[in-house]
């Protein structure tokens, strides 16, 4: 084992999208785990759009966890092999789930890791379809959206790992799938992952799209993005429609005020239509993670599921892989390989 550790640590808060200069590189010992603890090293670590909230300053939207501290490693899921432990419970060469940052060596409490089995799907997946983002798409369609047979589901942001798992769980419960995607690449692999519709929100004619991809309206409208599309999707919002809500990712980067629209109006709607818009994280649907992982599990080996995944090589590439995230520039779950 090495005896140095790398991690990367917020160095500066942003004003609106981040930068690779936010970030600064630090080499430390390798920290010893006392009584309890694990000593683990990083194999796989997980880049996702929270992170953007948790750089905090100018970001438009509120959060119930604090911003990541200036000089404290940069948060983060990983996946990682246990170097050295301090509780019978976990050993040496297991492999787990954490969520210890963007470090190559970290201590964990032994209680704080999740034991991951090889042998039931790729190891990287527990940071995507069988990890938080699948979880919040379990939870916020079935939980919440509840679609029902015929019924239209709209999800944006549809080729990252949320947005593709959602409408691929609406099709498993008989719901026609409409994707939202920026880009004829993702347009087209939302296609190939057996979404009913995929419409472009990057078009000139996003909206003839969108209206011709929902003649029947959206009784289901799952968000994560806000902005022009939510202002797109609002008015084809049926009586009754439901709306979970994971995330604003157009306001993440925000430096001035966009309500996406009068917001009485906006109310109104919501009021006429007895429209139901609640907000999750996925922590609040924990206590279904042993039906969810055992359901996912088998659609992704029979692959009624399907997902994708992008990895970057190096810890070293977390900065530039983040801001480019936030641009939209990649195409499912986005990992970089420690």
């Amino acid at each position: 084992m090495e005896d140095l550790n790398t991690r990367i640590v917020l160095a500066s808060r942003p004003s609106g999208a981040p930068t690779a200069d936010n970030f600064a590189v630090e080499t430390v010992p390798v920290p010893s785990p006392r009584a309890g603890e694990v000593l683990l090293r990083t194999v796989y670590l997980s880049l996702d759009p929270y992170l953007r909230g948790r750089m905090g300053s100018s970001a438009s939207h509120s959060s119930s966890t604090p911003p990541v501290p200036i000089g404290a490693v940069m948060e983060g899921g990983t996946v990682a092999e246990v170097v050295a432990s301090e509780d019978p419970a976990v050993r040496p060469g297991d492999i787990v789930a954490a969520a210890t940052g963007w470090q190559r060596y970290a201590v964990a409490p032994a209680d704080a890791v999740r034991r991951l089995d090889p042998t039931r799907a790729a190891v990287s997946t527990a940071l995507g379809v069988l990890g938080m983002p699948g979880l919040t798409a379990y939870a916020g369609l079935l939980e919440i959206g509840r679609p029902r047979p015929t019924e239209t589901v709209v999800v944006a942001a549809a080729t990252g790992t949320v947005g593709a798992t959602v409408g691929q769980l609406a099709r498993i419960k008989g719901a026609r799938a409409v994707g939202i995607a920026g880009g004829g690449r993702k347009v087209a692999w939302l296609r190939e992952a057996g979404f009913d519709a995929a419409v472009d929100h990057r078009a000139p004619d996003f909206e003839d799209q969108l209206a011709a991809a929902t003649p029947d309206g959206v009784d289901v409208y799952f968000e994560n993005v806000g902005g022009k599309v939510w202002r797109a999707v609002e008015p084809r919002l049926n009586r009754y429609a439901r709306v979970p809500v994971c995330g604003v990712a157009s306001a993440y980067s925000a430096t001035g005020a966009d309500s996406g629209g009068d917001i009485a109006a906006l109310m109104s709607g919501i009021l006429t239509r007895s429209i139901t818009v609640q907000g999750f994280v996925y922590r609040d649907y924990e206590q279904l993670r042993p039906r969810f992982e055992e359901e996912m599990s088998a659609w992704v080996r029979s692959s009624e599921i399907v997902y994708h995944e992008e990895v970057l090589p190096g810890l070293e590439q977390a900065p530039a892989g983040l801001v480019s995230l936030l641009e939209g520039r990649h195409l499912g779950k986005l990992l970089v390989q420690v």
